[in-house]
């Protein structure tokens, strides 16, 4: 049983979910410390779960969709339904039951996030589809996820509002430049397959000057929204140690040096997200 839950955590990755969960905390923060909201336990624990469930769904299904692909490419043989741990249908049952189980939870917030649900399923599940069509996936992939603020903001105030939408367009451009870092991995493999990136269209060294300028917006709008909102102290401190992960991974890639990509990706990207959620929504609530 242990190691079957372990097998879907690992299908799913559960642990990047560090990447845009404390955004959507910042958004809801914010929610919850305006004068169109408040803080419920009940609503917390929903927009939890619309995060877990709407990133399970597009995770299991990316596997899903990538199956044969990942079955080929050395780097992914070893991932859960290539490897035979875990079956194709399984993984899609997981993706129908996700699916699922995030538009009743939207339908129980509001009626607008349940609208609008249709729409995020269609986002994050499109995106596993992508890199058939065009370089420009990774832009999707951060559209995605860079509905975790605005949407949490939506489930407390039922509006939209011009920061929340702000801080969306923060991860837009710090996920499309980082997955862009994480896609130079398999730049021979997609081309061999016909696959797309914007490592495959524009070449290595292209790739990661689109990545570093796409996190210098991302930085540069950190600190807009410091200026535009109501921050103080705290979220200062969070937005420069942000920016200082962001020029920190790009010192850990190279062209002829992938080497340390995981570490750029995964560990330099859950830290900044944490580290930057935690003093924003200190700074609000103080």
């Amino acid at each position: 049983m242990f190691t079957t839950i372990k097998n879907y955590l690992s299908l799913v990755k559960f642990s990047h979910t560090v990447f845009a969960l404390p955004f959507a905390l910042i958004g809801f923060t914010m929610a919850v410390t305006s004068p169109y909201g408040s803080f419920t336990f009940r609503k917390f624990l929903l927009v939890l779960a619309c995060m877990v469930f709407a990133r399970t769904a597009a995770m299991a299904f990316n596997r899903y969709i990538d199956r044969r692909f990942d079955a080929m490419n050395p780097r992914t043989a070893s991932r859960e339904i290539p490897a035979g741990t875990i079956p194709p249908n399984a993984a899609l049952s997981l993706v129908l039951l996700s699916s699922v189980l995030f538009v009743v939870c939207t339908w129980f917030i509001n009626a607008l996030c349940f609208e609008l649900s249709f729409v995020a399923l269609a986002v994050v599940l499109g995106y596993s589809y992508m890199k058939r069509f065009t370089p420009l996936c990774h832009m999707v992939l951060g559209i995605g996820l860079g509905l975790a603020p605005i949407g949490a903001y939506i489930a407390v105030t039922e509006q939209f509002s011009t920061l929340p939408v702000l801080m969306g367009c923060i991860v837009f451009l710090w996920v499309s430049g980082f997955d862009i870092i994480y896609a130079l991995q398999d730049d021979t493999f997609d081309k061999s397959q016909r696959l797309k990136s914007i490592p495959v269209y524009l070449g290595r060294k292209k790739a990661l000057r689109l990545s570093r300028m796409l996190h210098l917006m991302s930085a540069l709008l950190v600190f807009y929204c410091y200026f535009a909102g109501t921050f103080g102290g705290w979220y200062l401190i969070g937005a420069i140690l942000f920016s200082l992960f962001l020029i920190y991974q790009h010192t850990l890639v190279k062209p002829d040096d992938l080497s340390r990509v995981t570490l750029a990706f995964g560990t330099t990207n859950g830290v900044a997200s944490v580290v930057f959620g935690v003093l924003a929504c200190t700074d609000l609530i103080l």
